[in-house]
This record gives C-alpha cells, structure tokens and sequence, in this order.
C-alpha cells in the first residue's frame, strides 16, 4: 500500500513538473512569438553639425525586452524608461549603420525614448515628430498594453565634417516576418525624399550621386531580363531561326527600342492605373512566347520578324516597368539616368543570353540534329512552357473587373497623353522602316527561310 501511495505521489509530482515545464515553454514561446507585419516610420534628417534619426516601432517587435507592467498588463510608464532605452539599443541602433560620405558614423546616442497610443499622429511631420519624442511621457494612470503601445526614439550621431553624400542600412528585417519601413530623409537642401524598405535591403544612398544611381540600375537591368524566365524565353524565339550577326541586330535592335519606349513613357506615369492592367501585361508577356514559337515552326519571313518584335517589344516594356516602378525610388534626383541605366543592363543581358544561345544553338544543328527539326522541336518546347503560363495568368486576369473609366477631365488628360504615346510609336516605327529597308536587302536568307 505503501508503495503505491509512493508511487501515485511520484506521478503526481511528475505531472505537476511536466505541466509547469509547459506553462514555462509556452509563456517563453509566447514572449518570443514575431509579429506578423511590423511597419517603421523613419526620419534622417541632417545637419552641420549631427544627423538626427527619428523612429516609431511597434513595442511587440521588442522581443525579449522586460517591460515593467502593471495591472492587467498595462505599461508602467513611469518605471518604463531603461527597460525602452535597453529595447531601442538591442533592436535598433546597433542595427542601423549611418554613413556620411562613406565613412560609418560609429558614434551615438539615444537622446530620447517613449511610448506612444497607436492613435497618435505626430510621425505625420518631422516637425511633429520631434516635438512629441521630446515632450514628457505619457500619464502615469495611461492604461496602455505592451503589444498596442508605439515605441518613439531620437537617435543622434555627430558628424566630424560637414558631409554631402549620406547613405544608411537599416537592418531591421528581424523585428517581423515581414518588415516596411518608411524613410523619409530630409537633406539641408532640396525636396523630402521618401523611400519604402522591404526587410533588410542593405546600403541604400539617400543622396545618390549620378554614377551610384547609374551602377546600381544596370546591375539591376542585367539581374532582371536573367531572373526573368519569360523575357529570356522570348529572346531565344526571336533568335533561333535567324543566327547570323546583321539578322539579330536588326531584330533585337526592333526589339530594344520598342520596350524603351513603353519603359520610359511608365516612367513618367503614362500606365494606366487600372489593376487589371499589369496581369494583362503578363498574360500578353506569355501570349508573345507562344506566338513566336509557332511563328518559328511554320516559318518566318525578315518582313515579319522585326516588326513582330517591334510589337512585342512595346508589351515587354511594361513589364520590365513594373519591375522597375518600385526601384525608382533609388533614383534620387537621376530619373533619366536611372532609366537610361536600366535599359543599358537590360541590353547587356539581352547580349549574354544571345551570345550563349547562338553558338550553342549552331552546334547542335551542325553535329546533333538537323536545322529544321531542331528549331521544330526547340520553339514546340518553348511555346508549351509559354502555353502553360498563358492560361495561369489568363485565369488570374478573367479574376479582375473590368469597368468603364468616367468620361471626365482626367480621362481625357489620359487620351492625349496615350494619343501622344502613339504617335511617338508610329513615327519611330516609320523610322525604323526606313532604315532597314536598305539594311535587309544585303542580309542572306537562312536555310530554313530559303526553303519556303
């Protein structure tokens, strides 16, 4: 009897361990737990003398920082301070690298913390902003619960030198599961520059000089038409029956200055703003594939090709604004830079795919497979994967409403500004003409051409 009284006190006790073991884990788990969306709101704005850095933070992003609390759970804002100052310096500053001409501005200090009602507005201006971080705290009697309150920082470095470039990485991705932050950088001359971060995006220049502007566009053209599967197979259809120097720079030539000409009229907001429009695009984008491989496979004439391409090419320019709509932001004060940059990287990747995709191309139809069959079977597998990207995109874009715009002053702006699109369109499209009227007289017919 003993025995089992011992027994059934040893379970017991080893229930109520393992319970408290569960209690603890899920109390540390839940402690630790990442929010979902975090957003930061930040100010850079510098002077002669210091740069002042300006934050708002959603207080749960501060994990495993004790906040004293009270209550309920509310914040005890008057014993809340060193435990705000300790939070801002794990999770902040020393996450945020500030440079000033490229030099790390090492030093600084936090000069002011507090928490904020999510109600508030003063991150609305600088101004504001500052004003609210240095007035008193909250009442002491605020009720206020930790993952509700806004956390409100001045951060400032000293500068040795007065600067003129300043650029900042904000690694600040860890505080979410997906992190934004608002930059709004405030330089001693000039317009409000406002930037929009996803996650950490690493050294981003505030004052982008003409050649950073410039570098960071065409390593953004080149990485795009590479990473874009649908861009790179298009170029391969225009290339495979016509291999040869003067057939493919008059092609991609067609082909490079229709997208400029739609990548630079988004540029200067001529998209229509419609949301069923940048599915069509992809869908069309995708359409191009399949139409070039079939074009490919029944034959294809110098009349044809370049103009096709040319068309296309005003598709493939929405696209690739698209990708760069967001990245303009980086631009500074730079744009036609920045776009002329984008379209040169571009090109630069158009080239390496075509000087890969060439010689492999002739040598398989020298050694492995006759021109003919080869370019049957190689645009049939290209069109499938085109097919196959049509339909998803087509069942996404069939998702969309489409309505008709209001017939009122701003849609008839709109009109013009696309009647002027196409008038741009058709004379460079005359002018190409022209050109290549004599150009493609001297251009032999490939094998293939010649046997139809």
């Amino acid at each position: 009897m003993r025995n089992y009284r011992n027994k059934t006190a040893s379970f017991a006790a080893l229930l109520l361990s393992a319970v408290t073991a569960i209690t603890t884990i899920s109390e540390t788990l839940e402690a630790h737990e990442i929010p979902n969306d975090v957003v930061i709101q930040m100010y850079v704005k510098p002077d002669n003398q210091q740069v002042s850095l300006l934050l708002r933070v959603p207080l749960e992003a501060m994990r495993d920082v004790r906040v004293p609390l009270r209550g309920p759970g509310y914040i005890n804002i008057e014993e809340a301070e060193q435990s705000l100052r300790d939070a801002t310096q794990i999770w902040l500053a020393n996450f945020i690298s500030l440079y000033a001409d490229d030099s790390l501005l090492e030093q600084w200090s936090i000069d002011a913390v507090r928490v904020s009602l999510p109600s508030n507005t003063a991150f609305t201006e600088y101004e504001k902003a500052y004003e609210h971080i240095s007035a008193p705290p909250l009442p002491a009697n605020t009720d206020l619960y930790r993952d509700q309150a806004l956390l409100d920082v001045r951060i400032t470095y000293p500068l040795a030198a007065p600067a003129s470039e300043f650029s900042i990485d904000p690694d600040l991705g860890r505080l979410g599961l997906r992190t934004t932050t608002v930059l709004r950088f405030l330089p001693g001359e000039g317009v409000q520059r406002v930037f929009e971060l996803q996650g950490s995006p690493g050294v981003i220049p505030l004052e982008p000089s003409w050649h950073h502007a410039f570098l960071r566009f065409v390593k953004q053209g080149v990485g795009h038409i590479l990473d874009g599967t649908d861009h790179l197979l298009f170029v391969i259809c225009l290339i495979i029956p016509f291999r040869r120097l003067r057939p493919v720079i008059v092609i991609v030539t067609s082909f490079t200055v229709a997208h400029s000409i739609t990548l630079v009229a988004s540029a200067f907001s001529l998209l229509p703003n419609a949301l069923w429009f940048p599915p069509l695009i992809e869908t069309l984008i995708a359409a191009s594939i399949v139409y070039m491989a079939f074009e490919n496979i029944v034959g294809s004439r110098w009349e044809r090709r370049w103009m096709i391409a040319f068309g296309f090419g005003l598709v493939h320019g929405f696209g690739f604004a698209f990708a760069l709509r967001e990245s303009l932001q980086f631009a500074g004060s730079h744009l036609l830079t920045s776009l002329l940059a984008f379209n040169i990287g571009v090109e630069i990747g158009q080239l390496l795919i075509i000087v890969v995709a060439i010689p492999a191309l002739n040598f398989l139809f020298r050694t492995a497979i006759t021109e003919r069959m080869g370019t049957i079977l190689f645009s049939a597998l290209l069109a499938h994967s085109g097919w196959h990207w049509m339909s998803d995109r087509a069942t996404v874009l069939s998702a969309y409403q489409f309505t008709m715009p209001a017939m009122n002053a701003a849609f008839l702006a709109s009109v013009m500004r696309w009647v002027m699109l196409l008038l741009i369109i058709g004379v460079t499209l005359w002018f190409l003409y022209n050109l290549y009227r004599r150009f493609l007289g001297g251009v032999e017919r490939s094998p293939l051409q010649k046997t139809q």
